[in-house]
């Protein structure tokens, strides 16, 4: 089946990336509000604060982890490249609003976001991270390999959706609304099936 997008689909997939990409400035503006406390001290005070710099350096994590399966699947796939490259600088920007990093933003008690070391930065394996940027673990068919993105994109807002009770409100609010983008890509990236089955139908 020809991964080109058939014409009725097309302009609705490009009118929902292009939203994807306007998000960008609204995600901003949430990460630069989250996390910003009155610097009181008190107990509640910083468990909110440790809860929230957890819930950041993991979904941070989450976005680089996804940032990486675009890497290896468009070194893998170069015909995929013009496709892929607007959905992997979208999450680029999610991994650094997440991280509080771009646009001056700061995190729990005012104090600006690091990352730790390479080695446990977002509390991974760093080999399981180099494996997410091997070209040879990507399904070799195209197809596949988009229908495995779009499971990785499914599977992350997943995760963000079920950290949104745990989240402090502003964090909550970005999650949301990442973890939506998040399901437009898987949208995006799982389109062509649908749109095939619409075309034969």
């Amino acid at each position: 089946m020809p991964l080109t997008p058939s014409p009725a689909a097309g302009p609705r997939r490009r009118s929902m990336l292009a939203g994807t990409l306007s998000a960008l400035g609204p995600l901003a503006v949430l990460g630069t509000a989250t996390g910003c406390s009155d610097g009181s001290g008190s107990e509640d005070d910083a468990q909110t604060a440790r809860r929230e710099q957890r819930l950041r350096k993991k979904t941070a994590g989450q976005s680089r982890a996804l940032a990486a399966r675009y890497e290896a699947t468009i070194a893998a796939h170069s015909g995929l490249a013009d496709r892929l490259r607007p959905l992997h600088a979208v999450t680029l920007r999610h991994a650094e609003v997440l991280a509080g990093r771009g646009s001056g933003s700061k995190g729990p008690g005012g104090k600006e976001h690091r990352e730790d070391g390479e080695g446990g930065r977002d509390g991974e394996d760093p080999k399981d991270r180099e494996d997410r940027k091997d070209p040879a673990a990507v399904p070799r068919e195209e197809k596949a390999a988009l229908a495995a993105l779009g499971d990785a994109e499914r599977r992350t807002a997943d995760e963000r959706n079920a950290a949104l009770t745990e989240a402090p409100p502003e964090l909550a609010r970005l999650l949301a609304s990442v973890a939506a983008a998040g399901a437009v890509h898987a949208y995006l990236l799982g389109a062509d099936e649908q749109d095939g089955e619409d075309d034969g139908a």
